[in-house]
């Protein structure tokens, strides 16, 4: 039961990255560090609907 989802900037809220994710393994929201190309640094990325 794989999922895509979206991640967005936690500081710029830029829509970045998309994945996939295990809904039965993690049912809350995604939350990862990853590198944004608008705020050229590692940010929080959290899933976005």
């Amino acid at each position: 039961m794989r999922v895509k989802v979206t991640l967005a900037c936690s500081e710029c809220k830029q829509r970045n990255y998309n994945t996939m994710k295990n809904k039965k393994n993690n049912p809350d929201r995604l939350e990862m560090k990853k590198y944004c190309k608008f705020c050229h640094k590692h940010t929080d990325h959290k899933e976005t609907k």
